[in-house]
């Protein structure tokens, strides 16, 4: 029997609250060996949404899991579409203040490494080096058939192709880089197939439903193991994917500390909760340390789609 993937989280009354106190981020930030774990709430300020923060997508739109992508034409031409409309704007995103923040803090020493549930790039775009993708990317695309990897901009590139004037208006772009589109706008768009065996394409990224690659979770053990701390910026840790990461933390001893407004699953194992934005209380605490943030145009560029 196929089961669908935990999508939502309601919090227990009885969680602890949430501080607006920046003195336990700075003083964590400043022992040093803090490995950071990132969710979708890092990446709103650059304008794209998060999942089930205030205006969350998953409050409009059910994300593609595998099971669906792989079993119907159908879906993934919808996929296919929405994600080729929702390229144009991702794209565009460009690392804020969050990100420049975390990138200033492994310049300086402070960081043992970062994973990051995103498949936005931003970490890196902002000068992050040794990011761990626990989720994949967008700017990956790999054969479900003979396995072969190949760059998203040559996939744009072949869609365009196929698809000239294909240009509807979106209702908005979600986290998973895809738009929404109602199937009279998707049309009878056109899936490109694998270039190499005319296989099935699909983003290098884990849908929901998808397992993440055994090797990468026992990379992010192995950093869990190393870190000095845990430090969680703006996931909700509903899902098991990053919320393993957390109690193996809280189990071993490894202080955990999570930043992000709204309660989340892992507070119980956390030794507080920050209830302040991520462009707020990050360059915040960057001050406080005497860490300074690179300015916008000194961040890496982002390439346009073609």
């Amino acid at each position: 029997m196929r089961t669908r993937p935990t999508l939502h989280w309601t919090p227990p009354d009885d969680l602890p609250p949430g501080t607006t106190d920046l003195a336990p981020l700075v003083d964590v930030l400043g022992t040093g060996g803090v490995l950071v774990l990132s969710g979708a709430g890092i990446s709103t300020q650059s304008g794209i949404p998060d999942y089930r923060g205030e205006g969350g997508s998953l409050s409009r739109h059910t994300p593609m899991t595998y099971q669906d992508f792989t079993a119907s034409a159908g879906a993934r031409r919808r996929y296919w579409a929405r994600s080729h409309l929702g390229r144009r704007t991702f794209v565009r995103a460009r690392p804020n203040p969050g990100h420049r923040a975390v990138a200033a803090f492994g310049r300086h020493g402070l960081l043992s490494g970062t994973i990051t549930q995103n498949v936005d790039g931003l970490h890196q775009a902002a000068g992050s080096t040794e990011v761990v993708e626990l989720h994949g990317s967008l700017d990956r695309i790999v054969c479900l058939s003979c396995g072969t990897f190949s760059p998203r901009n040559e996939l744009t590139r072949r869609l365009e192709e196929a698809n000239p004037g294909f240009a509807p208006v979106a209702a908005a772009i979600n986290p998973d880089g895809d738009a929404d589109l109602t199937d009279e706008q998707v049309g009878d768009f056109r899936v490109a197939p694998c270039a190499a065996c005319g296989g099935v394409l699909k983003p290098d990224v884990v849908f929901f439903g998808e397992p993440v690659p055994p090797r990468r979770v026992e990379q992010c053990r192995e950093l869990v193991r190393a870190a000095t701390s845990l430090l969680v910026l703006g996931s909700s840790l509903t899902v098991m994917s990053g919320l393993r990461f957390v109690r193996q933390a809280a189990a071993a001893g490894t202080p955990v500390l999570i930043v992000n407004r709204d309660p989340t699953r892992g507070d119980t194992h956390a030794h507080t909760r920050i209830a302040l934005p991520l462009g707020e209380a990050l360059p915040a605490a960057a001050a406080r340390l005497g860490v300074p943030l690179d300015t916008p145009e000194e961040t890496v560029a982002v390439p346009d789609a073609p």
